[in-house]
Protein backbone atom coordinates (compact mmCIF):
# COMPACT_ATOMS: atom_id res chain seq x y z
CA UNK A 1 0.00 0.00 0.00
CA UNK A 2 2.85 2.40 0.86
CA UNK A 3 4.63 1.94 -2.48
CA UNK A 4 1.38 2.45 -4.40
CA UNK A 5 0.66 5.65 -2.47
CA UNK A 6 4.20 6.93 -3.00
CA UNK A 7 4.01 6.15 -6.71
CA UNK A 8 0.70 7.96 -6.99
CA UNK A 9 2.17 11.01 -5.29
CA UNK A 10 5.13 11.01 -7.71
CA UNK A 11 2.80 10.75 -10.70
CA UNK A 12 0.64 13.56 -9.33
CA UNK A 13 3.70 15.76 -8.76
CA UNK A 14 4.86 15.13 -12.33
CA UNK A 15 1.44 16.04 -13.70
CA UNK A 16 1.34 19.24 -11.65
CA UNK A 17 4.90 20.13 -12.71
CA UNK A 18 3.97 19.58 -16.35
CA UNK A 19 0.89 21.76 -16.02
CA UNK A 20 2.88 24.49 -14.27
CA UNK A 21 5.46 24.40 -17.05
CA UNK A 22 2.76 24.59 -19.72
CA UNK A 23 0.70 27.34 -18.12
CA UNK A 24 3.35 29.41 -16.34
CA UNK A 25 6.51 29.03 -18.40
CA UNK A 26 5.73 27.88 -21.94
CA UNK A 27 2.26 29.23 -22.66
CA UNK A 28 0.39 28.31 -25.86
CA UNK A 29 2.99 29.03 -28.52
CA UNK A 30 4.51 27.90 -31.80
CA UNK A 31 7.55 29.22 -33.67
CA UNK A 32 6.73 31.23 -36.81
CA UNK A 33 8.70 31.02 -40.05
CA UNK A 34 10.25 34.41 -39.15
CA UNK A 35 11.55 32.78 -35.91
CA UNK A 36 9.31 34.84 -33.65
CA UNK A 37 7.27 33.05 -31.02
CA UNK A 38 3.64 32.99 -32.14
CA UNK A 39 1.38 33.12 -29.11
CA UNK A 40 -1.86 31.27 -29.84
CA UNK A 41 -4.93 33.22 -28.69
CA UNK A 42 -8.60 33.26 -29.45
CA UNK A 43 -9.79 36.36 -31.38
CA UNK A 44 -11.06 38.21 -28.28
CA UNK A 45 -7.81 37.59 -26.38
CA UNK A 46 -5.74 38.75 -29.35
CA UNK A 47 -7.87 41.90 -29.62
CA UNK A 48 -7.38 42.59 -25.90
CA UNK A 49 -3.57 42.29 -26.13
CA UNK A 50 -3.38 44.42 -29.27
CA UNK A 51 -5.67 46.99 -27.66
CA UNK A 52 -3.33 47.16 -24.66
CA UNK A 53 -0.42 47.76 -27.02
CA UNK A 54 -2.32 50.61 -28.68
CA UNK A 55 -2.81 52.13 -25.21
CA UNK A 56 0.97 51.82 -24.70
CA UNK A 57 1.50 53.68 -27.97
CA UNK A 58 -0.99 56.39 -27.03
CA UNK A 59 0.72 56.71 -23.64
CA UNK A 60 4.05 57.22 -25.41
CA UNK A 61 2.42 59.88 -27.63
CA UNK A 62 1.10 61.69 -24.56
CA UNK A 63 4.49 61.44 -22.81
CA UNK A 64 6.25 62.92 -25.85
CA UNK A 65 3.65 65.71 -26.05
CA UNK A 66 4.10 66.44 -22.35
CA UNK A 67 7.89 66.59 -22.70
CA UNK A 68 7.56 68.84 -25.75
CA UNK A 69 5.17 71.19 -23.92
CA UNK A 70 7.17 71.01 -20.67
CA UNK A 71 4.04 69.66 -18.98
CA UNK A 72 5.26 66.92 -16.67
CA UNK A 73 1.77 66.33 -15.25
CA UNK A 74 0.66 65.37 -18.77
CA UNK A 75 3.69 63.05 -18.95
CA UNK A 76 2.72 61.44 -15.63
CA UNK A 77 -0.93 61.05 -16.64
CA UNK A 78 0.03 59.40 -19.91
CA UNK A 79 2.45 57.02 -18.23
CA UNK A 80 0.01 56.04 -15.48
CA UNK A 81 -2.51 54.80 -18.06
CA UNK A 82 -0.09 52.02 -18.95
CA UNK A 83 1.24 51.29 -15.48
CA UNK A 84 0.71 48.24 -13.33
CA UNK A 85 -2.96 49.01 -12.75
CA UNK A 86 -3.61 48.18 -16.42
CA UNK A 87 -2.48 44.59 -15.73
CA UNK A 88 -5.48 44.01 -13.49
CA UNK A 89 -7.78 43.90 -16.52
CA UNK A 90 -6.07 40.84 -18.06
CA UNK A 91 -8.03 37.60 -17.50
CA UNK A 92 -6.23 34.66 -15.91
CA UNK A 93 -7.10 32.38 -18.85
CA UNK A 94 -5.20 34.72 -21.16
CA UNK A 95 -2.22 34.97 -18.82
CA UNK A 96 -1.87 31.18 -18.83
CA UNK A 97 -1.41 31.22 -22.62
CA UNK A 98 1.46 33.71 -22.49
CA UNK A 99 5.02 32.41 -22.23
CA UNK A 100 6.99 33.44 -19.14
CA UNK A 101 9.40 35.59 -21.17
CA UNK A 102 6.46 37.60 -22.57
CA UNK A 103 4.94 37.99 -19.09
CA UNK A 104 8.25 39.21 -17.65
CA UNK A 105 8.63 41.74 -20.44
CA UNK A 106 5.04 42.89 -19.98
CA UNK A 107 5.34 43.25 -16.20
CA UNK A 108 8.60 45.16 -16.64
CA UNK A 109 7.01 47.48 -19.21
CA UNK A 110 4.09 48.30 -16.89
CA UNK A 111 6.55 48.92 -14.05
CA UNK A 112 8.64 51.24 -16.24
CA UNK A 113 5.55 53.30 -17.10
CA UNK A 114 4.80 53.65 -13.36
CA UNK A 115 8.40 54.62 -12.61
CA UNK A 116 8.39 57.20 -15.40
CA UNK A 117 5.12 58.67 -14.07
CA UNK A 118 6.43 58.89 -10.52
CA UNK A 119 9.73 60.47 -11.56
CA UNK A 120 7.96 62.97 -13.84
CA UNK A 121 5.76 64.06 -10.94
CA UNK A 122 8.54 64.17 -8.36
CA UNK A 123 11.49 65.51 -10.36
CA UNK A 124 10.08 67.04 -13.56
CA UNK A 125 13.38 66.41 -15.34
CA UNK A 126 12.68 66.23 -19.08
CA UNK A 127 16.10 64.73 -19.85
CA UNK A 128 15.61 61.95 -17.34
CA UNK A 129 12.11 61.32 -18.69
CA UNK A 130 13.42 61.05 -22.25
CA UNK A 131 16.05 58.59 -21.09
CA UNK A 132 13.42 56.51 -19.27
CA UNK A 133 11.18 56.61 -22.33
CA UNK A 134 14.04 55.40 -24.52
CA UNK A 135 14.66 52.47 -22.17
CA UNK A 136 10.95 51.69 -22.09
CA UNK A 137 10.79 51.71 -25.90
CA UNK A 138 13.53 49.06 -25.91
CA UNK A 139 10.99 46.77 -24.23
CA UNK A 140 8.51 47.46 -27.03
CA UNK A 141 11.11 46.72 -29.69
CA UNK A 142 12.20 43.54 -27.90
CA UNK A 143 8.62 42.34 -27.63
CA UNK A 144 7.71 43.01 -31.25
CA UNK A 145 10.96 41.39 -32.39
CA UNK A 146 10.41 38.24 -30.33
CA UNK A 147 6.63 37.68 -30.37
CA UNK A 148 3.60 37.68 -32.60
CA UNK A 149 -0.01 36.65 -32.11
CA UNK A 150 -1.92 34.04 -34.07
CA UNK A 151 -5.51 32.98 -33.82
CA UNK A 152 -5.50 29.56 -32.19
CA UNK A 153 -6.83 26.78 -34.38
CA UNK A 154 -9.77 24.82 -33.01
CA UNK A 155 -8.48 21.64 -31.40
Amino acid sequence: MGKLCCGSVVVLILIIAGMLYKFVVQGDVIINADTRVAIQLDPNERDLVLSEMRVFLDSVRQIVKGISDDDMMLVAAGAKRSGRSAQLEVPGALISKLPLSFKKLGFDTHARFDELALDAEQFGDRGQTLSQLSDLMNNCISCHSAFGFDIAQKR
